[in-house]
């Protein structure tokens, strides 16, 4: 421990910053190894399975320099690099909460780049970015004594995080889980929690009849895994969201499917310009991001969906709508997320 610390003194000293200039100490003690970096969040990845034909886990062991508490059902931003390209997603690690590693279970996209890249490429010994903690999907900390819990696909991760805490922390009262897939095959962590003592589990299965439920939630579900729970919490597709909304109380929910946006019908007429690039382009009625990167930038995001907040940049000047609120910026100075913002006639970006 002590000569952890020490090494950790040494170079974050002034004077190892000077005779590392303008690199960086990181620079250097990551050609020795990729995750030693002071400034820089980074996890090797030391387990890969694959347990379902469309899902890939991996356990990160993040470096000193992530430092951040994940709590059950947050999520953090992922980076890899494809094609010399960093792409940021943002995932809800499924570990216990506490843990000293992350346990990612990423579900395979159709069309997704980063989904796909991880799915069949992620291998022990790589090493990604970490960045970043958020979302307020969380328990609470006064835990209520009856907890219900629903999930759809990939939504299943922040609620294995919140179930395993639950149990580790020897929760004394009820809890149920509804999980929804498309057939057995697909359900991660499906031998988990069947052995997992004190929770009640139910599948449901949309293109299979051989789960527990059938159909989608409604009465008849409830009714079967837990009638009035003190509390709810549901992650999925908005449809399931919508459905558990309308059946239950006290609901706490986070949806990971991207919003539709309601996208203007025409471009403004006016002119975005990406101030610190040197770049102007005429608005074409796209988000920020997207025009920002025909014009050649590659700004950080994460989500593209208004989440993460990893694409927020500094608007100088000018108006832009928000396209998941309707919000209208319109005073100087103001930091909005690019991935979900148009413009409304000329604006200035710091970008």
């Amino acid at each position: 421990m002590f000569t952890q610390t020490l090494a950790k003194r040494v170079l974050g000293s002034d004077l190892v910053n000077l005779l590392t200039g303008p690199h960086g100490v990181d620079r250097y003690t990551e050609l020795l190894a990729p995750t030693w970096t002071r400034g820089e969040g980074r996890a090797k990845v030391v387990e890969v399975r694959r347990t379902t034909p469309r899902s890939v886990t991996l356990v990160l062991a993040p470096n000193d320099a992530f430092a951040d508490t994940v709590k059950a059902g947050q999520y953090v931003n992922l980076a890899v690099e494809i094609d010399g390209r960093r792409h940021i997603r943002c995932y809800s690690p499924a570990n216990t909460e506490g843990s000293s590693h992350l346990e990612l279970t990423i579900g395979q996209h159709d069309g997704g780049l980063v989904s796909t890249f991880l799915y069949e490429r992620a291998h022990r010994g790589m090493v990604v970015g970490l960045s970043g903690v958020g979302g307020d999907f969380v328990l609470p900390a006064q835990r209520p004594r009856r907890i219900l819990f629903v999930s759809g696909g990939s939504g299943i991760t922040p609620v294995m995080a919140m179930l395993r805490t639950l149990v580790d922390e020897g929760h004394t009262g009820e809890i149920a889980f509804v999980h929804y897939a498309r057939n057995s095959a697909e359900a991660c962590y499906r031998d988990e929690l069947a052995a997992m003592a004190g929770v009640r589990v139910l599948h449901g299965y949309t293109r299979s009849a051989d789960g527990d439920l059938d159909g989608r939630f409604g009465p008849e579900h409830l009714a079967a895994a837990m009638p009035s729970p003190d509390a709810v919490f549901v992650c999925g597709p908005t449809t399931l969201i919508d459905a558990v909304c309308e059946h239950c109380e006290n609901v706490h929910s986070e949806s990971f499917v991207p919003p539709t946006l309601d996208l203007p019908a025409a471009s403004s007429g006016g002119r975005v310009s990406f101030a610190d690039s040197g770049i102007e382009v005429a608005d074409d009625g796209r988000s920020l991001l997207e025009q920002a990167e025909s014009a050649g930038l590659t700004p950080e995001s994460g989500c593209r969906m208004g989440i993460c907040h990893t694409c927020t940049r500094r608007k100088t000047c000018g108006v832009v709508r928000n396209l998941t609120t309707g919000a209208v910026s319109t005073a100087p100075d103001e930091d909005v997320q690019i991935c979900v913002s148009v413009p409304v006639g000329d604006i200035d970006i710091a970008l």
